[in-house]
């Protein structure tokens, strides 16, 4: 039983959205005080760096975290101390907005699970690019993309345009997020003619760009198959690079906590344990709908490093976690690293 096991229950009796800011205030402070090399030390030992080419980028390792965790780009140095391979920071949304009214995060320990429903609150672009200009770091970034609230959705494009030209001299990749339930109306983005759309006019953009980076399209767990078919599609017809497989969920079905608890906690979005099954579902249809060559970044319900090979396993070239670092703890990229590197032998 590792010493995070033993404090979890204590860490858990705090309201989850200030113990989220507690800990990325620890984070920032310690790499301030220069303990970054420290942590390294610990969770990142080289011998346990497995390089590994996604969309043509050199990532150190598999497993990295999911956007939500580092909404404004403060963190990614001490995780990436932390064993992580890379960070897809954000939701970035063009201006600074304060999210939906809080309480807005739940925890559901008999699911192993979060409720969220945040609502892209974040610092806004002008904020993420003044934090990643000073970036010297060698973890790969990753920028996931929105739109404000605000903007309605036959203005959504200016919205994502902006984020895209604004983040895109200061990270590796884009993902394009129209996945996320917790913004209204969003999900019809995800409908065949406006994503065409959207996907169409990030891609033309790129073409003006001096260097090419890959554009990955994070999409939701509750499409059916014909969607699911539909968006491979429109990914292709665009040229989108990639996929993140997937975002949260607003389906309950088959949790452990008790009903009138999920009532009252109402909307948001499911992470966790609940959507690990769906996402290695998804993960090994597109895998093998694209005849294995569309690259898929795996994510949800990852609490464990076995979870993290499952979705290997299934088609996926990287994975990331949110949920399961909570749940599981600091070393859950150091476990997963290592599981993994012995699964394959490397």
């Amino acid at each position: 039983m590792s010493f995070y096991t033993l404090i979890r229950p204590a860490l858990f009796k705090i309201n989850p959205e200030r113990i989220h800011g507690v800990v990325n205030f620890s984070m920032k402070a310690a790499q301030t005080l220069g303990l970054g090399a420290v942590a390294g030390a610990i969770y990142n030992p080289r011998s346990l760096q497995m390089e590994t080419e996604f969309c043509g980028i050199k990532f150190p390792n598999r497993i990295g975290v999911a956007a939500g965790f580092d909404k404004n780009a403060e963190v990614y140095k001490m995780l990436g101390n932390m064993g992580f391979g890379h960070v897809e920071i954000g939701t970035v949304t063009p201006r600074p907005q304060g999210g939906n009214p809080k309480p807005r995060l739940f925890r559901l320990p008999a699911d192993g699970a979060l409720i969220n429903r945040m609502g892209f609150n974040n610092n806004g672009l002008e904020a993420a690019v003044k934090k990643l200009r000073r970036r010297n770091h060698k973890i790969v970034i990753g920028g996931n993309i929105g739109k404000n609230t605000a903007t309605p959705n036959e203005n959504a494009i200016d919205d994502y345009m902006a984020c895209f030209k604004g983040l895109y001299d200061y990270v590796d990749y884009i993902t394009i997020n129209v996945s996320c339930p917790n913004v209204a109306n969003l999900k019809k983005l995800q409908d065949k003619e406006s994503l065409d759309r959207l996907l169409g006019a990030i891609t033309s953009q790129r073409k003006q760009q001096a260097v090419y980076k890959p554009i990955l399209l994070k999409i939701s767990p509750d499409l059916t198959q014909e969607q699911i078919d539909e968006t491979l599609e429109t990914i292709a017809q665009n040229g989108i690079d990639g996929v993140v497989v997937a975002n949260t969920s607003t389906k309950r079905d088959g949790l452990k906590t008790a009903p009138e608890r999920i009532a009252e906690i109402a909307n948001g979005g499911l992470s966790g344990q609940p959507l690990r099954d769906r996402s290695v579902e998804m993960i090994r249809y597109i895998s093998e709908k694209t005849s294995h060559n569309l690259p898929i970044i795996g994510v949800g319900g990852t609490m464990s490093p076995a979870d993290a090979m499952a979705k290997i396993e299934a088609g996926a070239t990287l994975v990331q976690v949110f949920t399961g670092f909570i749940y599981y703890g600091p070393k859950l990229a150091k476990d997963t690293n290592k599981y993994v590197k012995k699964c394959l032998q490397l």
